[in-house]
């Protein structure tokens, strides 16, 4: 379990050091965008900011959430630690994602913590703005049920790719979708969203395994690495590419 505290939502409030038009910043998230104007305001009622630092706590496993969270800038790692002390880490939530919403309306404890991977800005709502948000609008009832659809058919995904992928396919698949699909045929860039450590736990892989995999892809001439900066050199060849032996690398233990 990680040993950095929890920060309680009094303390995280009284951290910010600048003021939030929680309005406009709503209006902004996609999951609100088509709401109406007096909607947005009663959701701003009831929401407030919250301001984590590096390695910040959001909340343990086992906390009742009575609201959800939506990230303004940085970075959220949910994760949930074996007896053993080894970390699974179940989603990297980035700018205007959201989380907990499951856990709200199931009225049940958390199943994972949260931490901060990079000092983080969020916004957390009541469940009371949501339900009357849902009552005046079946259009956001929707695109909430949208979100928890993809959310979980992310996780059917994972299920498939550690079951059916090699490790080097599930790197080339990650990597495949933080660079995007070129318009042309030049070199995509993108940026590992978190520490190599964190991401060969989210992709069911020890740190080793990656940092091999990345060898050999560089190796290989279809991506350069420098830091966390990643140049697809070939994103056709990439995307067919699985050159390694097949044998299974192995997975990242959880316990």
């Amino acid at each position: 379990m990680p040993k950095t505290g929890v920060l309680t939502e009094a303390r995280a409030e009284k951290r910010m050091g600048r003021q939030t038009n929680m309005g406009r910043v709503l209006a902004n998230l996609p999951m609100f965008q088509q709401l109406r104007e007096s909607e947005i305001a009663n959701l701003a009622a009831v929401a407030r900011e919250v301001s984590l630092s590096k390695g910040q706590i959001l909340f343990q496993k086992g906390t009742p959430l009575d609201g959800f969270y939506v990230v303004v800038d940085g970075q959220i790692k949910l994760a949930f630690s074996s007896p053993q002390g080894h970390e699974k880490v179940v989603a990297i939530v980035g700018p205007g994602q959201s989380f907990g919403e499951a856990t709200m309306f199931m009225e049940k404890p958390c199943p994972v913590f949260s931490q901060a991977l990079v000092d983080t800005r969020l916004l957390y709502i009541a469940k009371q703005g949501i339900f009357a948000a849902i009552d005046h609008d079946s259009a956001f009832a929707r695109r909430m049920l949208a979100g928890l659809s993809m959310r979980l058919r992310g996780l059917i995904q994972d299920v498939e790719d550690y079951s059916l992928h090699s490790s080097t396919q599930r790197v080339i698949g990650f990597l495949l979708q933080l660079a995007g699909v070129p318009d042309n045929h030049d070199p995509a860039e993108c940026e590992l969203p978190a520490s190599k450590h964190v991401i060969a736990s989210r992709l069911n892989l020890t740190p080793e395994t990656l940092s091999r995999i990345l060898h050999h892809l560089s190796e290989s001439g279809l991506i350069a690495v420098k830091g966390r900066h990643i140049t697809v050199l070939d994103v056709a060849r990439l995307s067919q590419f699985d050159d390694l032996p097949r044998t299974r690398a192995p997975c990242h233990k959880s316990g």
